[in-house]
């Protein structure tokens, strides 16, 4: 059965297109049918991260009026045969999404697709609510700072009112994605800890992404982490990530300090 998972956060620059590529390359190397749609209408950007900017011809908002039909829309993706991208419009107005047109696509790829990634824009605003509209399943993208998290523990609230779930009584199962964790400064207090983060969403952990220039370094190529830099650390902690979306068991490790071998020498002398 299809699953519509939306990739979501209150604040911007967090890495949630960075983690719907990442996250969509990864389910659609274990075999899954899997398709990535751009919610960001005038700020996309999705299709940069996944190297296909230039094979853009028709895009979401054209398959919601009606002026594409969805094949003609998705653009396959050039390194693995069962992912696609369905882009958002640079140019239009995220008024001219309906929710009855975004229902009727999704619809339509639930049809063809094992899983649907949407990835939405940052905020509580219309792009935001159409992005979740009609998803079973959310990762709240979060970096461990006050704002982020507070912003966070808001799109928890909205996925639990605002969508057609929760319309039903139903819930739409939440996951939490911390990125851009750097253990030296959470050392020193200059950020929150995985502690603090959990208990202020109190939401399942899915997995804590290192901060690291791969994710940058991938990005300026047009792929995704996990295939450009696979045994790189954000690349394991996003492929972990996977594996528990699909249910397994994997043991969460958080990333720790990596000390240098000056740092070790001038140590031992200070000892």
């Amino acid at each position: 059965m299809a699953k519509v998972l939306v990739v979501t956060s209150g604040k911007g620059g967090v890495g949630k297109t960075t983690t719907t590529a990442a996250i969509g390359a990864a389910l659609a190397q274990s075999g899954k049918k899997v398709v990535v749609v751009d919610f960001d209408v005038g700020l996309r950007n999705l299709d940069l991260v996944m190297g296909a900017e230039r094979r853009v011809v028709f895009d979401l908002i054209n398959v919601v009026q009606g002026v594409a039909k969805l094949p003609q829309a998705l653009i396959r993706d050039k390194r693995l045969e069962n992912l696609w991208l369905l882009p958002a419009s640079q140019t239009r107005d995220k008024d001219a999404l309906t929710e009855e047109g975004i229902g009727r696509v999704v619809a339509e790829m639930r049809e063809t697709f094992d899983w649907i990634i949407c990835d939405s824009p940052a905020g509580i605003e219309r792009g935001a609510t159409l992005a979740m509209r009609f998803a079973d399943e959310a990762i709240i993208v979060t970096n461990p700072e006050v704002s982020s998290v507070r912003d966070s523990d808001r799109i928890i609230g909205m996925l639990d009112s605002k969508t057609v779930k929760a319309e039903k009584g139903e819930r739409v199962e939440k996951h939490i994605l911390i990125t851009r964790y750097d253990p030296a400064r959470a050392a020193r207090g200059e950020m929150l800890s995985i502690e603090d983060v959990l208990e202020i969403l109190a939401t399942p952990l899915l997995g804590i992404v290192p901060e690291s220039q791969d994710v940058l370094r991938a990005s300026n190529v047009g792929s995704p982490v996990t295939l450009n830099s696979p045994a790189s650390a954000p690349s394991r902690a996003y492929l972990d990530a996977t594996r528990r979306l699909l249910g397994e068991t994997v043991e969460m490790s958080v990333p720790a300090e990596r000390v240098g071998l000056m740092n070790r020498l001038l140590g031992r002398r200070a000892a």
